[in-house]
Order: C-alpha cells, then structure tokens, then sequence
C-alpha cells in the first residue's frame, strides 16, 4: 500500500523567472497565466526563490507613513514590508530560499510540509536541483476525486490481504464517495482498530466506519424444554 506520488498529480507547464525579472513583468505574467505565484530560477534552472501576489502588494501598503519605522513583518526568510516596497525586481521581491519537493515525494509529505510552513505550493525538483514542476494544494485535493471502485480494490488487495493476512471475504468493503463502511466479524478489536487506520490512509478516503456482524446464538442446545 502506498500513496501516490507529487510527480502524479503536479503541473509540469510551469511559468519561471530570475533574479533580474522587472515588477511590472511579473506583475503581468501573474494576470496572463492566472496564477499566484512565479518561481524564481537561476541560470541553471534551480530555484532560488519565489514571488507571490502578496510580495507584489508590497508595494501599495508595505510602505507605511505612520510612525517612519521598519515594522515587524517578517515572513520565512524574506525581507521586511518596507524593503519589498522599494523592490523593483525578483531579487528584492522574492521569498527565498523556495521550499521544494521531490517527485517521488508522497502526496502526504507534500501536504504535510504545506501546513508546517504555511504555504500554498512547493516547487518541484529533480536529483540535480533542477525545476521540473510545481505541486499547489488544488493539485492534492485531486487525490480526493479517485475513484470508489479503485478505493475499494485498494482496500481488499493491499489493506486486507497484504497487511493484515485476511482473507478477502472476512470484511464486506463499501465504498461511496470515498465513505468507506467495513462490516464484518474479525478476531478481535486491535485488528478491527488497525483494519481502520489502514484504511484512513489509503488515497481518497473521506471517512471509515466498522460495522460488525452480530453473532448468531450456537448450534446444537436442548431446543427448549
């Protein structure tokens, strides 16, 4: 069982700038493309940075009058709101250095690194530093639009046989819109505890839900009096 990959589900047409891009020409290229952000790019082709929208409003209320002094305004490694109004290029406009994956990344690396940095996006790069892509957090949610059919083929083939050595009819698996219900009679409450958090982890699992099957009084008896 594994997740997909950042190279599966990442935007390879990435539109790229360097150091010496002017304000208004990124400014431009962000309205064209319909896009956010821009990657900064060295003569070689390895990110050196990134400029955002908000890097670029920088220059309409970084500058601020009210008591003359530099505020705070400190974002990951970028410079202070008065130094980004006064930028008229990549160099001075961009957040640097740019937080990057790798293509063989997982989807949940991917987002997991979004939220402990905050960030939208992450630049994509090959074995030589090199940019090959860009992975945004729209790009993860497709993971959610997988099939039911293939959520559940996952789920008997690799979760249930696989990793925990059932058989494939020991648990009835539904799936619809990525809800996952799992009815059965396992042996005990670990397994069915493991049987869900496996679960949880397959791509495109919204929900789980475990419904055992009631067990039936014994055979044989005295039949009543």
């Amino acid at each position: 069982m594994s997740h997909q990959k950042v190279r599966d589900v990442m935007s390879d047409a990435v539109v790229r700038i360097q150091s010496g891009t002017p304000f208004k020409e990124i400014a431009h290229l962000l309205l064209e493309y319909d896009i956010t952000a821009v990657p900064v790019v060295d003569d070689d082709n390895r990110p050196v940075g990134v400029v955002s929208e908000a890097d670029l409003l920088h220059k309409m209320w970084g500058r601020r009058a009210d008591d003359g002094r530099e505020h705070d305004g400190m974002e990951r490694g970028e410079a202070s709101r008065p130094a980004k109004a006064r930028a008229i290029d990549a160099a001075g406009l961009m957040t640097s250095p740019a937080l990057c994956a790798t293509g063989d990344w997982s989807v949940v690396d991917a987002a997991r690194a979004m939220a402990r940095h905050g960030i939208k996006r992450l630049l994509v790069i090959d074995g030589e530093g090199r940019l090959t892509g860009v992975v945004s957090r729209s790009d993860l949610l497709r993971v959610f639009l997988r099939q039911d059919r293939a959520i559940r083929t996952e789920i008997v083939e690799e979760v249930l046989v696989k990793a925990l050595g059932e058989a494939p009819s020991a648990v009835h698996v539904d799936v619809t819109h990525g809800h996952v219900v799992l009815s059965g009679a396992l042996s005990s409450a670990d397994t069915v505890r493991e049987l869900e958090e496996l679960c949880r982890n397959v791509d495109g699992v919204v929900d789980v839900e475990f419904r055992p099957v009631p067990q039936g009084p014994p055979s044989g008896g005295d039949g009543g009096p």
